[in-house]
């Protein structure tokens, strides 16, 4: 089990240092565009609609088979009731197709919108997507985890697990950009930044 961490682990590291020039994501300020999208549950996501109702916590996770993802959306779901005490809403956004997604919900019991991000569209938007390397989707594969096939039309494509804290203009207030994926804010941080825009 250790050995396998381990190779995981490796293999994790290695992941944003191949591939693509390393995505910046959006900073302070920026306004996102507009975009539409179905959730995991069949609701139609628009986001202007969204940040009209409150401050949107903006989730990019990689996929089920992320351990650090899952941990952070467990804790994201353990203090969904003080997010949206405050008006706040999350829109998780992975490149995995539904049926991972299906085993996210089953792990961390999430019960805020998660989307398919079909196209990439959203990742995009945000500048968090950066594609692998074919010779770490080989690596990922002998780790037993088929990013491919995870993702269906979206192949070896990932988002750097990122969160940005929209408001009411749909700019953005707050942003987390760290490519170690091993890393998230506290969830405290997150709650005071939309008291500040609130």
């Amino acid at each position: 089990m250790k050995k396998l961490f381990l190779m995981f682990s490796f293999i994790m590291a290695l992941a944003i240092g191949y591939g693509q020039k390393a995505p910046e994501g959006l900073f302070i300020n920026a306004k996102p565009a507009d975009f539409k999208a179905v959730d995991f549950n069949g609701r139609t996501v628009r986001l202007k609609d969204e940040v009209k109702k409150g401050p949107v916590v903006m989730v990019f996770y990689r996929g089920e088979w992320c351990p650090f993802c899952n941990r952070f959306l467990q804790k994201l779901q353990d203090s969904l009731q003080l997010i949206t005490d405050k008006g706040a809403s999350i829109i998780a956004v992975t490149p995995e197709i539904n049926e991972g997604i299906a085993k996210t919900v089953e792990k961390t019991k999430a019960n805020f919108t998660i989307i398919s991000d079909v196209d990439l569209k959203i990742m995009k938007a945000f500048r968090v997507d950066y594609t692998l390397e074919e010779s770490i989707v080989k690596r990922y594969l002998t780790a037993g985890i088929d990013v491919v096939a995870n993702n269906g039309k979206n192949g070896a494509n990932l988002p750097v697990p990122a969160i940005f804290i929209l408001d009411r203009e749909g700019k953005i207030a707050y942003r987390y950009f760290n490519t170690d994926y091993k890393k998230r804010p506290p969830v405290s941080e997150l709650l005071k930044e939309i008291s500040k825009i609130l």
